[in-house]
């Protein structure tokens, strides 16, 4: 069994470091993680390596997927484009990822800093059409909700659960197998204590 990481927008693979040691020292499990940088790739371009990498684990072994954020919507995206003859993972694990266009992207979009910053890949977090053309996945997924975030009537989230940067429909779809809410704010989560309890326990069966 291999386990593969993908990291946020402006996150590195130190982000899962603490989850993934806990994995190999409980399960003995190879650990891997996908790097990219949204500034100077685009979308396409980085699923297209992701497909590469992803291939070649399913070829020599069973895979779990687990991404953060952004790293979650290249993780479902890349598992739509791959060949019928890769085998699909036995279990992705989405922690604060959009399964909606979300509508701090939406916001913050007009703002020239941002789209230097995000590039394509902020385009496409904000694009109704985009995040709507991404389908769903077959197999096994559980997505982890962050609730810490800050409710509000004169915030964007309204008085809405949220991790301070995704709402809680942001991260919901009826094709989820589960869906679990943790206390935590949505750049920790790949170090939430709880976030990795579940995930240990979903591997548990």
């Amino acid at each position: 069994m291999k386990i593969l990481f993908v990291h946020g927008m402006g996150r590195s693979p130190l982000s899962g470091w603490r989850l993934l040691r806990y994995l190999r020292k409980k399960y003995r499990v190879e650990t891997q993680t996908f790097s990219y940088l949204v500034s100077i790739e685009s979308f396409e371009q980085i699923e297209q390596r992701l497909q590469k990498r992803i291939s070649a684990i399913a070829e020599k072994d069973d895979y779990i997927l687990i991404g953060h954020s952004l790293g979650g919507v290249l993780i479902r995206a890349t598992i739509n484009a791959l060949a019928d003859r890769v085998k699909p993972p036995t279990h992705t694990f989405l922690l604060g990822s959009p399964l909606q266009p979300s509508r701090l992207a939406k916001y913050f979009r007009r703002y020239r800093i941002f789209r230097l910053m995000t590039n394509d890949c902020g385009g496409l977090l904000a694009s109704e059409i985009r995040m709507q053309a991404i389908a769903a996945i077959s197999s096994p997924v559980t997505s982890l909700v962050g609730i810490s975030g800050p409710q509000c009537k004169s915030g964007p989230f309204k008085n809405e659960l949220n991790d301070g940067i995704v709402s809680l429909s942001e991260v919901s779809a009826d094709w989820l197998t589960d869906q679990i809410q943790v206390k935590g704010m949505h750049s920790f989560l790949s170090s939430n204590k709880q976030v990795i309890r579940h995930i240990s326990a979903r591997m548990d069966g």
